[in-house]
Parts: structure tokens; C-alpha cells; sequence
């Protein structure tokens, strides 16, 4: 626990650390380019072998494992909290109810003024719904969260099936003459999508949000209809992992570093055998997008529980380095500093800002997320050392206690 904040885990701060951190290598695409070029080196043009190669390193280790972290943490902090008010005598349910209705405001807020790929309104939905399983034991929200998602995986892979694998006849040469009239319309439609959204972002800011709004104004409902399945199977383990005492340490080494390398281990070699097969072909996009979204949901998973477990085992020593406080402290700000890194990300690519955008390959973004990780690692400790909370966490416990907190150290 942490003496300046005792209703903390420090070692959920630091694995939510390195989650803010690695969740920019996989958003940094969707910033600095058309939405293609997340699912594709390859595209909306032809990207150089170290782009490809750039591409496949972040599949293999932060592509959908950093979301699915990310999620394990919101579920774990979610049920912290309620745990955390309730000991003082109140209640924690009801407070919770209310902070994530202001949670699901503020992220569709960052949806119509900012980016479209705000996860901030999906996390408040879903966790309004997980609230009623706070009282689950961790082996019955294991017996529902796993179902729920085996489930839905299995759904989006049967839609995707039949476009991927016309996909795949079109490139062996083996697409009749109507399926090859067919994929040609799939893919002018998305090239234009690709130039629609480059002349947009790259527009004012009044005319880029116009043409958001204009474009897909319901977009967080759509992408909430789409991925309930993934994040609610996550926020209910997260909570599983809460209260077995995962996160606080109370977990026998032995299973931890079963975990860790097991986990782990699967969850990489699951990504590496489908790298290996779409990297040579230059990845496809519509088996791209499949795979990223349904296809590999069990190798992030896999691999995002190994890197928590990981992250527990090391958390003694590592909080005693420079750079465990740093992650620390990102942690402990993970609100301002996922908004943060929007804003600046948003002032580099966009057309209100530096106007880079689809400027840079996949190799080249790379010093992008090293910008934005220095930034984290560089503000948010000495901003802690002088106050209470990050700037974002208390507006949003302030607005969930409805009254000005204090926020200044004394």
C-alpha cells in the first residue's frame, strides 16, 4: 500500500503503468493514420520490409494484449473501489453507479471532440452491467466471464469467415469472376474510406469533428455492440482476480510463475504461428482484421494475464528502481495520461496541429511512442509529489462525490 494513498494497491498502479504505456503502441496507428493501417503495414500503400517488421514485433507483444490488460485492470479497480467505500461505511455501489455514468459522458465527449477510438464509454457500459456480479465468488465470475466469451468469439469468426476466405481465393487465383467483382467493391470502399478520413483529419478542427459526427455520430454504441463480449470477459476477470488476491500479492509464488510463463508463453506462441503465416503475404486485410479482432482473443488473453503475473512477481524490486516509480506514478494518473496522450497525439497528426498525418510507416511511428512514454514517465511523479491525484482523477471523484475535493498536498 501506498502511505500518500492508503486505498491503494501499489502493484495494480504499476501493471496499469505499463498498460498506459503499452496501449499507445497499438492506438499510435490510429492517430497518425487512416484506419487501415491498423490491421495492415500494407496499407492504404505498400509499407517498406521495416515497416512489416515493425508491424509483426507489435503484434506479437502489445496488439490486443495491452486492451485486454488494460480491461483486467478497470475490472480490478472497479471492485476496489466498492470494497474501498464500503469499509468506510458507504455506498460503494451507488457511488460507483454514478462515477460511471460521468465515465461514459467524458468518454463520449473524447469520441465527438477528439478521436474516434475512445474505449472510455465502452469501459463505463460494461461496467454498469458488471456491477451487478460484485458479490460473484472468483471461481463462479470465471465459470460466466469464459463462456461469455467463448461465445462470442466463435459468433464474430463465423460473420468474418466467408469474407476472409474469398479474400484468400482472390489471392491464390482460385476467386470466381463474381467473387473477384465482389472483393474489388470491399476494397474501393475501404481505399475510400482511407482518403475520405485523411482529408478530413486533415481539415480545421470544427470541420474534422463535423465530419465525425456527420460520418458515424453513434460510432461508441456500434463499437460497443461489437466488443461486449471481449471487455466484459475481461472486467469479470479482473474482478475474479481482485478478490482472489492477485493482485495483492496473496497468491503462492509457484502458481504466479506457473502463470507468468505459461500464460505468457502460450499467448506469444498463439500470435507468433498467425505472424508467421500472414507476415509472408503481407498481411491480408480482411483476415487481419478478423484475427485482430476475434481470432487471437485467446492469445491476448492468454499473453495479457502472463505479463500480469510478471509484472506481481517483479513489482517488489522493481518499486525500488527509477523506473518502477515512474510507471508508478503513470499508473496512478492512467486517466490523465491515456486523455493526455490523445491530446498530444492529436496536436502532432492532425490537421488542427502538425498535420503529419499518414505521413509516417509503422517503423517510423515508433519514435512517436517514445515520445508519449517519456511524457508519461516524465510528469505524472513529480506531479504526484505536489498533489493528491492526477488532474483528470479528481475532476472525475470530484464529480462522483459532487463536491470540490482538495487536490494540493499539504
Amino acid at each position: 500500500m501506498n502511505a500518500d494513498a492508503p486505498d491503494r494497491i501499489r502493484t495494480l498502479d504499476l501493471i496499469r503503468g505499463v498498460a498506459v504505456l503499452g496501449i499507445l503502441a497499438v492506438n499510435i496507428t490510429s492517430f497518425a493514420a487512416p484506419s487501415s493501417t491498423s490491421y495492415s503495414p500494407n496499407l492504404p500503400a505498400p509499407g517498406s520490409a521495416a515497416d512489416n517488421w515493425a508491424f509483426a514485433f507489435n503484434l506479437l507483444f502489445f496488439e490486443g494484449k495491452m486492451r485486454a490488460l488494460f480491461s483486467i485492470l478497470f475490472g480490478a479497480s472497479m471492485l476496489l473501489f466498492i470494497q474501498r467505500r464500503e469499509e468506510q461505511g458507504r455506498d460503494g455501489a451507488g457511488l460507483q453507479v454514478r462515477r460511471l455514468w460521468w465515465l461514459a459522458l467524458i468518454g463520449w465527449l473524447h469520441f465527438a471532440l477528439l478521436w474516434d477510438g475512445d474505449v472510455l464509454f465502452i469501459y463505463a457500459c460494461i461496467g454498469l452491467g458488471a456491477l451487478y456480479m460484485r458479490n460473484t465468488s472468483p471461481g463462479q465470475l470465471l465459470g460466466l466471464a469464459l463462456p461469455v466469451f467463448l461465445v462470442w468469439q466463435i459468433w464474430g469468426i463465423a460473420n468474418w469467415a466467408p469474407s476472409v476466405l474469398q479474400e484468400q481465393r482472390v489471392a491464390e487465383g482460385t476467386a470466381s469472376v463474381q467473387e473477384r467483382r465482389d472483393y474489388a467493391v470491399i476494397v474501393a470502399e475501404k481505399r475510400r474510406a482511407d482518403q475520405a478520413d485523411t482529408v478530413n483529419t486533415l481539415g480545421s478542427y470544427t470541420n474534422e469533428v463535423a465530419a465525425r459526427q456527420s460520418a458515424h455520430p453513434a460510432y461508441p454504441l456500434a463499437l460497443l455492440a461489437t466488443i461486449w463480449g471481449e471487455t466484459l470477459t475481461y472486467v469479470m476477470i479482473g474482478m475474479a482476480l481482485l478478490g482472489s488476491g492477485f493482485f495483492a500479492g496473496e497468491w503462492p509464488r509457484r502458481k504466479l510463475m506457473a502463470l507468468a510463463v505459461g500464460a505468457t508463453g502460450l499467448g506469444l506462441i498463439g500470435t507468433l504461428g498467425f505472424t508467421a503465416w500472414a507476415h509472408p503475404r503481407g498481411y491480408p486485410e480482411l483476415a487481419m482484421q478478423m484475427a485482430i479482432s476475434y481470432l487471437l482473443s485467446i492469445p491476448h488473453l492468454l499473453a495479457a494475464l502472463g505479463y500480469a503475473a510478471l509484472l506481481v512477481l517483479a513489482t517488489p524490486r522493481l518499486l525500488a528502481t527509477w523506473l518502477g516509480q515512474r510507471l508508478e506514478a503513470a499508473g496512478r494518473m492512467a486517466f490523465s495520461n491515456y486523455l493526455g496522450t490523445t491530446v498530444v497525439m492529436c496536436a502532432i497528426f492532425y490537421g488542427w496541429g502538425l498535420g503529419l498525418f499518414g505521413q509516417y510507416g509503422a517503423a517510423a511511428l515508433w519514435q512517436f511512442v517514445f515520445l508519449g512514454w517519456a511524457l508519461m514517465l516524465a510528469w505524472s511523479k513529480p506531479w504526484l509529489a505536489r498533489y493528491r491525484q492526477g488532474p483528470l482523477e479528481w475532476l472525475w471523484r470530484s464529480l462522483t462525490e459532487w463536491r470540490m475535493l482538495p487536490i494540493r498536498k499539504h
